[in-house]
């Protein structure tokens, strides 16, 4: 009997899990790893599984799966910049109009952006097109700092959007910062917050979005962003 099953190696089984036949956005930090690295992370996750069998402590897993996250994303960033310009403020916080721009894909129901004329584009095919997404220029969405929660829906190929989707302020916290407003802490917070997908060419980025998204924002009369990259 004939197995016509395709084998793997593991190194191709490592890299599966980043955009790949097993794609799954919580484990794609794998394709970072060496193969040797890959081995011991399994090798260790299987001790940590049993022995959380055993004492039914599940955060050891966490952990451990937490600290290879670490280890495989402190490595050379892909971009790297001789110099970054650095803008104090001009007044105290107390007394800033303060903003928020993230990279987490929400935006407002009814005004879907629409990547590459897809209405209604869901997760499952804006992870299948990863590769579109970060040869194109990104598409900012604007997001009133009232929306209400039912109103907000995220999008995006990069990352594992199922904790967004839970409680969007771990990625969009802009309740947080109208609450820090709320205190005092802040002199008063953007109208709107932006999002776009951070899973886009860098290039167009750099060198033609983000400056006419910052003379924007000047023209509204901001004093700082507070950028969450996801």
């Amino acid at each position: 009997m004939t197995n016509n099953l395709a084998k793997e190696t593991f190194e191709e089984f490592k890299n599966s899990f980043s955009y790949g036949s097993r794609t799954d956005m919580n484990f794609k930090f794998l394709e970072s790893l060496s193969i040797k690295e890959g081995g011991e992370f399994f090798r260790e996750l299987l001790w940590k599984i049993g022995d959380a069998s055993n004492d039914d402590n599940l955060g050891q897993v966490v952990e451990h799966v937490y600290n290879w996250q670490v280890k495989a994303y402190t490595g050379k960033p892909s971009w790297e910049y001789d110099e970054s310009p650095f803008s104090p403020l001009g007044k105290p916080l107390s007394e800033s109009s303060i903003g928020l721009l993230t990279t987490s894909g929400h935006y407002v129901e009814g005004e879907d952006p629409e990547p590459f004329g897809v209405k209604g584009m869901d997760q499952g095919t804006a992870q299948a097109r990863i590769s579109d997404f970060i040869k194109s220029e990104p598409v900012l969405s604007m997001i009133p700092t009232d929306s209400a929660r039912e109103n907000l829906l995220v999008r995006h190929g990069g990352y594992d959007i199922r904790a967004a989707v839970q409680d969007f302020n771990t990625v969009l916290p802009m309740y947080r910062l109208v609450e820090l407003e709320q205190d005092g802490f802040i002199g008063s917070v953007l109208g709107n917050t932006y999002s776009f997908v951070g899973a886009c060419s860098q290039t167009h980025l750099r060198n033609d979005v983000a400056p006419r998204w910052a003379e924007m924002l000047k023209a509204q009369g901001v004093d700082g962003m507070i950028l969450i990259p996801v």
